[in-house]
């Protein structure tokens, strides 16, 4: 099913979502009373403690899980199972190795038995978007792991989906690569206008990337606060040194407990100069 984008209200809406998981020995209570509206177009960023569920949050969100309680809709649909219309990005790009980097990127459109003449030219200006033009016939293993993972966000791209999300996708990365991957997915976005929702371990990118920045407490998952970036479009990397930005970083690390919350400190990425802990 895809989604109607001129339908009236939030993209995305989430209702008194509660999840448990139910383990041999107890129950695990991963999110707890989650309330959050989406506006079609909006790109935002979810940061919390290693185990708060934000994880969890996009599988039910994705419809790949059902919450325990509470309701979500998708353009104003009710999600209740997998859908066709949202694009996942993963930390790892996921590429199939026998297949070339056009054909993994039409891996959507033979899985869901899509025009494939019709998909094809749309991958290849997808490949031009993500900077992949003429590696069309490369495969995964000659290319580099930012390469990788721009090829990745093309898949996800390529049936059109209203709704991306992308759960630490640039994770793995060195910081040189991570810093210029955050200037494309904004630019890919800019050019597209999907609804984005992103989670990252580093308070940093998820100020630089995000209209809004919603920070979650330890498990059970709770919304402590969604903060407004009113930092305006397009960013450069020069504006991670605005005192506007580092005063954003600084409320996101306050809520989160200060440096070092979670007992993680990776996840350096934009920038540098601000030195921020990974959650």
């Amino acid at each position: 099913m895809m989604a109607d984008r001129s339908a009236s209200g939030p993209a995305l809406s989430v209702r008194g979502v509660e999840m448990v998981f139910a383990l041999a020995d107890r129950d695990v209570h991963a999110l707890s009373g989650i309330d959050l509206d989406v506006a079609d177009g909006e790109f935002v960023a979810i940061v919390g403690p290693s185990g708060c569920g934000k994880s969890t949050l996009l599988k039910l969100v994705s419809g790949l899980r059902r919450p325990t309680a509470g309701a979500i809709t998708l353009y104003g649909k009710p999600v209740s199972g997998p859908r066709t219309d949202v694009g996942i990005v993963f930390q790892s790009p996921v590429l199939l190795p026998w297949r070339t980097v056009l054909d993994n990127v039409m891996l959507p459109v033979d899985v869901l038995g899509l025009d494939a003449r019709a998909h094809r030219a749309k991958a290849r200006e997808l490949l031009a978007l993500v900077g992949l033009e003429g590696f069309e016939r490369a495969y995964p293993q000659e290319l580099s792991g930012g390469m990788q993972q721009r090829a990745a966000i093309a898949r996800a791209l390529v049936y059109d989906p209203p709704l991306l999300i992308m759960d630490e996708p640039f994770g793995a990365l060195d910081a040189m690569t991570r810093d210029q991957m955050n200037l494309e997915v904004q630019r890919i976005w800019n050019a597209q206008r999907k609804t984005v929702i992103f989670i990252t371990h580093s308070i940093a990118e998820a100020a630089f990337l995000a209209d809004r920045v919603v920070v979650m407490s330890p498990r059970p998952g709770r919304i402590l606060r969604v903060i407004e970036n009113r930092m305006p479009r397009l960013r450069s990397l020069d504006d991670t040194l605005s005192p506007e930005f580092a005063a954003m970083v600084r409320e996101i690390r306050a809520l989160l407990g200060g440096p070092g919350a979670g007992g993680e400190d990776g996840g350096a990425s934009v920038p540098a100069a601000a030195a921020q802990p990974g959650w």
